[in-house]
């Protein structure tokens, strides 16, 4: 070996690029960056190509908080939905779904009158249980519609006549809407009444049993459409559909067959006067 192979200094090995060797690195700290830095670049690359799911979902939350505002605002706080107080719109509504619906019986009904100020106060309608408590001054003691708390009522809801029709029986109240004969107009003179009736004998007359029998069929259907439309009317103010904060809670439990206990009732003298009179093509 000559002189200059003994001192020549040897060759080192020159350390290969880690940031491009398809090897992966085994130092655990090394692949996590890589990791990281390999979503990153993902991540990158799906912004460029367009809005992700997350970007859409905040610009519609947006809108919606937006939307929402203004509708407050413009109604000076009583709407954020702009008016429209659909059922699912409705906080109450949600959290009936999370509550058990309870079942009363009349007198079990009766002790949520308000007199308790520990119990809510409930009303019943047609045999649904509804919770007015958020207007004490009006259902509670005292107030000007108390007679309808811890009761179901739902005849005098129809009829107007509260002291006599407080009760859940509804047979017979359709004649209220019936029409009458002329001269069964309530108040008319017996001379005047007299002359509506001999009126009412010659347009009778030109009616046959069966128009007579399918008149009244007719008036009939009418009579008792008009007394479920009365009915659901209220229906939807206590349900919150008119923008009262009411609720429904539950259902009146009764016996099968209580009405064929209870007799029944006649029309009360106010339901009976409104009437209509039946009217006839001179």
């Amino acid at each position: 070996m000559s002189s200059a192979q003994r001192y020549r200094r040897p060759v080192q090995d020159t350390p290969a690029d880690t940031t491009t060797s398809p090897i992966p690195p085994t130092d655990p700290v090394a692949k996590e960056k890589a990791e990281l830095k390999q979503a990153v670049k993902e991540q990158a690359v799906a912004t460029s190509n367009g809005l992700s799911v997350l970007d859409v979902l905040r610009i519609l939350g947006g809108v919606v908080l937006l939307s929402c505002g203004l509708s407050y605002l413009s109604t000076s706080g009583e709407s954020m939905t702009w008016g429209y107080n659909g059922k699912w719109t409705r906080a109450r509504e949600w959290k009936n779904l999370l509550q058990t619906e309870i079942i009363l019986t009349d007198t079990q009904l009766a002790a949520y009158d308000g007199t308790d100020p520990t119990k809510p106060i409930y009303l019943a309608l047609n045999g649904t249980i509804y919770d007015v408590s958020i207007s004490p001054k009006t259902y509670g003691p005292g107030g000007s519609y108390h007679f309808f708390a811890g009761r179901d009522a739902a005849r005098a809801f129809l009829t107007g006549c509260f002291a006599e029709d407080a009760v859940p029986d509804l047979r017979g109240v359709e004649m209220m809407f019936m029409p009458i004969e002329p001269e069964e107009k309530p108040g008319l003179t017996a001379e005047d009444k007299a002359v509506e009736v001999q009126k009412a004998k010659l347009r009778r007359s030109k009616l046959s049993k069966g128009e007579l029998k399918n008149r009244h069929a007719q008036e009939l259907r009418s009579a008792r459409r008009q007394a479920k439309q009365g009915l659901e009317g209220w229906h939807a103010l206590f349900r919150g559909d008119k923008g009262k904060p009411y609720r429904k809670v539950g259902t009146v439990k009764r016996e099968e067959g209580w009405l064929d206990k209870v007799p029944k009732r006649e029309l009360c003298e106010q339901a009976a006067k409104g009437r209509p009179i039946r009217k006839y093509d001179d």
